[in-house]
């Protein structure tokens, strides 16, 4: 009888599942002092299984937000740059356009937009949303001596000898509403306007604009190796005579970034160092320009 007492706790412990050393002893030391029949024991032996295969519900899953949340949610440039897909004229048939160009003969450089947004367009001032980088680049490039306003947009050629005019005229939401091929058919507008107005210099605010002129320049794609920031080669002159002009070859092009606030892929600082590489030249030609003027003044004066 004795041995037979002594043999069958060992078999009890066989048969049971392993689980925690400290929290098991605790638990059927409890139970051996306060159980009284065999029912008791089964029902708490499931209740330390539930106990055991259950995770705490608070810690662990604030444990999964934490690691979790930050790979699965968007960072707020990813939503910026939610795009809407082609839209056609007719959806904004409402929207009013009062920006007018602002255009000179014989400026320093004409900067060229892709097209207005719906605020731009029904207020009459070029890029004039809050999120836009135009103004501020513009004036941290050099190419103006302090940061100007969107409602001053119509001075720009009598302040600084800058010009500001659009590939598509017609106002949308984002660009991504804009169909290529209506962008392409700007192409010529804009030759036309360059060869009237005989700037300098043409800047082309953001890739997909420049992509469309050199599509309809060469009858084929810009490809990635094609592609650049900054000064273009000499033979990519826009607003060329179709007749040699000793006179004028045409302006030189710079290809500058985006200011559009829906663009994310550059940072700030990278889009201010492809604009400064502009701010400097027009910089210089308005220094330039200014010491020309000087001795013709003076000229004339004494010969008054």
């Amino acid at each position: 009888m004795t041995s037979q007492v002594k043999q069958s706790p060992s078999k009890t412990d066989l048969s049971r599942p392993s689980r925690s050393p400290t929290v098991q002893g605790n638990l059927e030391h409890f139970f051996s002092k306060n159980a009284t029949t065999e029912t008791s024991k089964q029902s708490l032996r499931v209740s330390i299984s539930d106990i055991q295969e259950q995770p705490v519900p608070g810690s662990i899953r604030r444990k999964r937000r934490a690691t979790e949340q930050p790979a699965n949610q968007s960072s707020p440039q990813k939503r910026r740059r939610t795009l809407s897909g082609y839209a056609p004229p007719s959806k904004y048939d409402h929207v009013v356009n009062k920006l007018k160009d602002s255009l000179a003969s014989d400026l320093i450089c004409l900067f060229i937009g892709l097209n207005p947004g719906i605020r731009t367009a029904t207020t009459g001032h070029a890029y004039n949303h809050p999120s836009n980088l135009f103004w501020r680049l513009l004036h941290r490039s050099g190419c103006t001596l302090r940061l100007c306003r969107a409602e001053e947009d119509g001075n720009m050629p009598r302040l600084y000898q800058l010009g500001l005019t659009n590939i598509v005229s017609r106002p949308t939401k984002d660009g991504s509403e804009l169909s290529k091929e209506e962008m392409d058919l700007g192409v010529a507008e804009l030759e036309a306007k360059i060869l009237t107005k005989r700037p300098e210099a043409v800047a082309i605010v953001g890739k997909s604009i420049w992509e469309s002129i050199w599509r309809v320049k060469h009858g084929k794609n810009l490809t990635k190796g094609e592609f650049k920031y900054g000064w273009q080669d000499d033979c990519e002159r826009m607003g060329k005579p179709r007749a040699p002009d000793p006179s004028w070859k045409g302006a030189k092009v710079f290809v500058a970034t985006t200011t559009s606030g829906l663009a994310a892929t550059m940072s700030l600082q990278e889009k201010e160092e492809i604009w400064r590489r502009l701010g400097g030249w027009v910089e210089k030609r308005r220094s330039e320009r200014v010491e020309s003027s000087v001795p013709k003044v003076e000229l004339e004066e004494h010969e008054g």
